[in-house]
């Protein structure tokens, strides 16, 4: 009995990509291209809309702190002077209070979370943390207004009392009421959310071997973190701290609640006074002229590329910082 032998064809194995795969590909990069384009976009209709007033203004919109213009009955410009130093160095100042506070209260909330916090209480912590993240910056500002402004006026008394001998936390005059200290406090609160839940996510991603071969030698739980945990994560923690930074570089409305806005360079952290770029722009839009208009679509550029240079700086310090532990 015999029985005809069935030719089996062989699979031909081929690199050219399915077509769902292509389909999936040409999804993903018209969503990175199209983010770049609504950037250069945005950047195109800022310098566009502002350039006029810096030609005019020229280094001086950086340089000066005066900010006014003048006009006749039929509206026209008879004189203006804009200037965004006092804006700047009270948005640095504020940003940068705000990064001192909140990144040691978020790294170690991430390390309670991942290490120490039970199941049941780590699930509850992890959604008002988000929570936290999505509430609206109005709320913040209304609250930091309210309830934590005077809390923080007692705080500045008392660093004024036993640190004005540093010329940072000197006040004169005495007014700490609304000022870039009580600004940066309301701004760590925002942004703590952000810098935990980055925080968290790498400290999750410690390598378990490393942990474990740190618990076989002997090591406290302490110590396994110091020595795995903390150099593992550390490039990330700093990428979640400059994008808080940058958050807190162009918050608007609650900066704008808390602080008082005055057109004067001004760096001292406790004193009632200051102000950042994205608080001038929310004052002056209302009532603005259109060429004062202008002038603020330059300020917003003069943000715009600030936070880029933020995320960029970000991009490089992750880079040379992203080591393993030991």
């Amino acid at each position: 009995m015999s029985s005809a032998v069935e030719q089996v064809t062989p699979r031909e194995i081929t690199t050219e990509p399915r077509r769902s795969d292509r389909v999936f590909r040409g999804i993903v990069t018209a969503g990175g291209f199209s983010s770049l384009l609504i950037l250069g976009l945005i950047t195109a209709f800022l310098g566009y809309r502002g350039f006029e007033v810096i030609l005019e203004e020229g280094f001086g919109f950086i340089t000066n702190s005066d900010w006014s213009i003048t006009t006749d009955e039929a509206g026209n410009v008879v004189e203006s002077n804009f200037g965004l130093a006092a804006m700047l160095v009270g948005t640095i100042l504020c940003a940068f209070i705000a990064v001192i506070i909140a990144v040691p209260i978020s790294v170690f909330s991430a390390l309670f979370l991942n290490f120490y916090a039970p199941n049941w209480l780590k699930r509850i912590l992890i959604a008002i943390i988000d929570l936290m993240a999505a509430f609206p910056s109005i709320l913040f500002g209304i609250w930091g207004f309210l309830v934590l402004m005077p809390s923080v006026e007692y705080w500045a008394k008392l660093i004024n009392k036993y640190l004005g001998f540093i010329p940072l936390f000197e006040v004169k005059p005495y007014f700490v009421t609304r000022s870039p200290f009580v600004a940066g406090v309301v701004l760590a609160i925002m942004i703590i959310p952000i810098i935990t839940s980055v925080s968290r996510e790498v400290f999750a991603q410690a390598p378990l071997d490393r942990i474990q071969a740190a618990y076989a030698l002997g090591a406290t739980r302490w110590a396994m973190i110091k020595a795995v945990v903390i150099p593992h994560g550390r490039s990330g923690v700093i990428g979640g701290a400059m994008l808080g930074l940058g958050r807190a570089m162009g918050e608007t409305v609650a900066v704008f609640t808390v602080l008082n806005i005055v057109f004067q360079v001004n760096w001292h952290v406790l004193l009632g006074a200051g102000g950042n770029v994205a608080s001038l722009i929310i004052l002056k839009f209302g009532d603005a002229s259109p060429y004062e208009i202008k002038a603020l679509m330059a300020a917003g550029l003069v943000l715009f590329v600030m936070t880029l240079g933020v995320n960029a700086l970000a991009d490089f310090i992750v880079k040379r910082t992203g080591k393993s532990g030991r």
